[in-house]
């Protein structure tokens, strides 16, 4: 039976879509990314659909994304061919180059020849003509800026990308990057760079230098890879990141002295009413230069309970300043 989405998918609160810097381009708060959760094809439809039928019309890839890498795609791929299909033009879809993708000097970085090659074995895995974003996934210290942006610059010219992005760039890097765009005559529309309670560096630079250049802030890890959840405060799950030998998270990261802090965290988040993982979303949609969150999600209950904050109360000028201390900045 072929899918059909929720006819009341737009009734949404007013805030729901937020424009991205000074484009025309509107997200939706929450936008879902695909990572390791997107390449088993049943749960990545369940999860594209359940998101969907709720307002969520930004769906965010990369060309690494698996295991293996690539997977995700071809598994989005055939949701878009089919699924998705007649509902293409509600759709924003992103993809990203820049970490490592097959091997030899051309499989990762910033060359002109990865990003264009990446973009076009993009499409084909997603089967699509275009996608709405491209994205340097990571600055390249030893290719110049005008040649990855000349790149970006060269896609979106030619249709296969309708905007261009960054993502993990410096203050400084987003300026060049958006000078080298601006020189070719093509924006820089959108970042994407990390940031939730317990990392707030893009709060000292980044965020005024996006808000000054008109450039949209798309935030990824906002639950610090689950450690904002309350997942880590009995201790390390066996069927956690944490306890995983792959991934980015160690045990190591786990500290008495972090466990302390979410626990003081999970209390505010009590007071409020909310889990510690609604808290956290909730602390990010206080600020106004962000454009959407980037969630991630491996069960449709957790898209739920995270699209739930949208409607709740913003957190009180009391409440922000226990967080600060509690998180610092």
């Amino acid at each position: 039976m072929s899918y059909r989405p929720d006819k009341q998918r737009y009734e949404r609160p007013d805030a729901w879509f937020r424009r991205c810097g000074r484009s025309g381009l509107m997200l939706p708060a929450f936008s879902l990314g695909g990572w390791h959760n997107f390449t088993d094809l049943d749960l990545t439809r369940n999860l594209m659909t359940a998101a969907f039928d709720r307002g969520v019309t930004h769906f965010d890839m990369a060309n690494n994304y698996g295991p293996p890498p690539g997977r995700a795609e071809r598994v989005v791929g055939k949701l878009l061919k089919n699924d998705f299909k007649r509902y293409r033009d509600e759709l924003i879809i992103s993809s990203k180059a820049g970490y490592r993708m097959w091997n030899g000097p051309y499989g990762e970085w910033g060359s002109r020849k990865y990003l264009i090659a990446s973009c076009e074995a993009s499409l084909r895995r997603l089967k699509l003509d275009y996608v709405d974003i491209f994205y340097s996934h990571r600055p390249d210290p030893h290719t110049p800026i005008e040649e990855t942006m000349g790149a970006l610059d060269h896609l979106v010219r030619q249709g296969k990308a309708l905007y261009a992005g960054v993502s993990s760039y410096n203050p400084e890097q987003t300026l060049a990057a958006h000078d080298a765009l601006a020189q070719r005559g093509t924006p820089l529309t959108i970042h994407q760079p990390s940031y939730n309670i317990l990392r707030r560096d893009i709060e000292h630079g980044l965020l005024d230098t996006a808000d000054r250049l008109g450039v949209g802030v798309i935030v990824f890890c906002p639950l610090a890879q689950g450690l904002l959840t309350d997942k880590y405060l009995g201790g390390i799950p066996e069927d956690s990141r944490a306890a995983s030998k792959a991934g980015f998270l160690s045990k190591e990261a786990v500290t008495p002295q972090l466990v302390d802090k979410l626990t003081r965290l999970k209390l505010i988040a009590n007071e409020r009413g909310q889990t510690l993982a609604q808290l956290a979303l909730s602390w990010i949609l206080r600020e106004p230069r962000i454009t959407s969150i980037l969630m991630g999600a491996s069960k449709v209950s957790q898209i739920e309970q995270n699209l739930a904050v949208i409607d709740h109360e913003p957190i009180s000028d009391h409440h922000l300043w226990q967080i600060g201390e509690i998180a610092g900045a």
